[in-house]
């Protein structure tokens, strides 16, 4: 941690320049302090320049899951603002040791060069569910913008499972069927690692012990797969971004069954181990999963002060 820290003092002699906002903000408040809430960019140094004019600045967004919640869909998404730069991998810098030790300067590193006046984000959806995260992003930034995007609880399970489950088909590893992990001794099996996942009031609880509410926007995941342009106005206006992500953005792919993007004519759609078909569950465990979340879904609810269309 002392190395952690050493890292930002070395650096907080300049701050990043603050991107353009909307001319009119409606009720959203001044814009953020550039010395309180916007990370510290290394451009004094001359090692993250380049010489088109582009530089590397930590991020002033994260997306920090959850885990098939529709993360990548997100990310993809918002890149289609001309504001913002988006880091291509998940990181992992804060929720993996092997990373946080190379400090800073590495994690620089890994962000993507952008115009001055560009938001950078990242996205590593491990971070939500992680428990010693929110302390470090506070300790970066105290006032970066985090976009959390949630989906049912009980799909976002079944999601998880069928990714581990074509993981291990394609490695020719054996895999658990889901009811076997999902019930045990004819309960809802706590054990479960994916199950835990989805008890998003205890994970957010440890977020907002470092960040208000207002830091935080939850983007609602099922929505964004059924009508992403709704959406992503939502995400716009929480970046105090100026409007610029169309409807005419997105198009219905039958083929896939999922909206695609279209970027000044360039269309592109998420990769094909999106939107598989989940397992068959025998409805009797479905109905046991659902009543198991109806609680922490309560719980959710009051915590961020609205309600989702979860069964």
């Amino acid at each position: 941690m002392a190395a952690f820290f050493f890292g930002l003092l070395l650096f907080a002699m300049q701050p990043p320049p603050i991107p353009s906002r909307p001319a009119e903000r409606g009720d959203r408040g001044p814009p953020p302090s550039p010395t309180a809430s916007s990370p510290l960019a290394l451009n004094d140094t001359g090692a993250t320049g380049h010489p088109n004019g582009t530089l590397k600045q930590l991020p002033h967004i994260l997306i920090i899951g959850v885990r098939k919640g529709g993360t990548r869909a997100l990310i993809e998404m918002l890149s289609l603002h001309s504001a913002v730069a988006a880091a291509e991998n998940e990181v992992h810098f804060f929720d993996w040791e092997s990373h946080f030790q190379k400090g800073i300067p590495w994690y620089l590193s890994q962000m993507p060069f952008a115009l001055p006046d560009q938001l950078t984000v990242e996205k590593t959806p491990a971070y939500f569910t992680s428990s010693k995260v929110p302390e470090r992003i506070h300790d970066m930034n105290p006032g970066i913008k985090l976009l959390l995007i949630l989906r049912d609880p009980t799909e976002r399970v079944l999601s998880d499972y069928t990714q581990v489950f074509y993981n291990r088909l394609q490695k020719h590893k054996r895999y658990q069927p889901i009811e076997s992990l999902l019930v045990k001794d004819g309960e809802i099996n706590l054990g479960y690692k994916a199950l835990n996942r989805s008890l998003y009031h205890l994970h957010l609880q440890n977020w907002l012990r470092y960040f208000p509410l207002e830091s935080i926007h939850v983007v609602d995941g099922d929505k964004l797969i059924r009508d992403p342009f709704p959406e992503m106005k939502r995400v716009e206006r929480f970046l105090n971004l100026e409007p610029q992500i169309n409807a005419s953005n997105f198009y219905f792919n039958k083929t896939k069954g999922f909206y695609c993007l279209r970027d000044h004519g360039r269309e592109r759609c998420l990769h094909d181990s999106k939107g598989r078909a989940h397992p068959h569950v025998a409805p009797a465990i479905l109905h046991k999963l659902y009543r198991f979340f109806h609680e922490p879904n309560r719980k959710f609810f009051e915590l961020v002060g609205r309600t989702f269309n979860w069964n």
